[in-house]
């Protein structure tokens, strides 16, 4: 039975963070693909020796995978490539930061799906639309988009194309997506709130407004982030995928 759950936070990755690691202490994970990992893998060197998983980072830059250091088995390839999960089985997947910029959102968890043995996770953490700063982020031209964004952050950081497609808050439409990969959806968090008003007090203050309001009285449509875990059946059967990248 899938779980629907709202919170008003800046930003859900701190939460998320804390679900993924009590699912690598709780369910006996041993092997992990940490999709699109690149300068910054979800998992820290220390934990992963300590915890002695077998962890992979995937990235299709070589460039963002050299920042990551050599304390991690590192592959360079398209996570959305037809055959990508030929011959690679992990208990679980992860991806952070990674589903807005997937142009086969379709392929792409056809893929994790095949990557999966039965009773396998895969447990994502994304940014949503519809919010005014991640719909600016995609209509504008990457330079543009990267330095405004970047600017109302205070950081420097890599831009990489924003699409969006299948980054939604927990709605109908993106439900039924979702399941019809042949997943089921165990936990969809969606989270209110963002930090892109910082630096400009009064805007700031509307937007935690917002996403307390909306955090007590939820639209699922109007959510900043999301966080989903995917479980693969225990009996599952290859299905077919719904291939709109909306």
């Amino acid at each position: 039975m899938r779980q629907i759950t709202y919170a008003a936070l800046p930003r859900g990755d701190a939460n998320w963070m804390r679900d993924v690691l009590e699912l690598v202490e709780q369910a006996g994970i041993s092997t992990v693909a940490d999709l699109g990992a690149g300068a910054h893998p979800v998992l820290a060197p220390e934990y992963v020796e300590r915890r002695k998983l077998d962890y992979t980072i995937f990235d299709i830059s070589q460039a963002e995978m050299e920042k990551a250091g050599e304390a991690y088995n590192s592959v360079v390839e398209d996570v959305t490539s037809p055959g990508f999960a030929d011959g690679r089985r992990f208990d679980l997947v992860l991806s952070r930061w990674l589903l807005e910029h997937i142009s086969d959102p379709a392929q792409f968890h056809r893929n994790v799906f095949e990557m999966l043995p039965p009773g396998g996770r895969a447990v994502h953490f994304f940014p949503t639309l519809y919010t005014l700063p991640f719909m600016i982020n995609r209509v504008l031209p990457e330079r543009l988009s990267g330095r405004l964004l970047g600017t109302s952050l205070g950081e420097t950081r890599s831009k990489f194309p924003a699409r969006y497609r299948w980054c939604r808050g927990p709605t109908r439409s993106q439900l039924r997506r979702l399941e019809g990969t042949g997943f089921e959806i165990e936990r969809y968090v969606g989270y209110y709130g963002h930090p892109y008003y910082r630096r400009i007090p009064p805007l700031d203050a509307a937007e935690r407004w917002r996403a307390s309001l909306l955090a007590r009285h939820p639209l699922p449509l109007l959510t900043n982030y999301a966080s989903v875990t995917l479980r693969k059946p225990a009996l599952s059967s290859s299905r077919s995928v719904n291939s709109t990248p909306s």
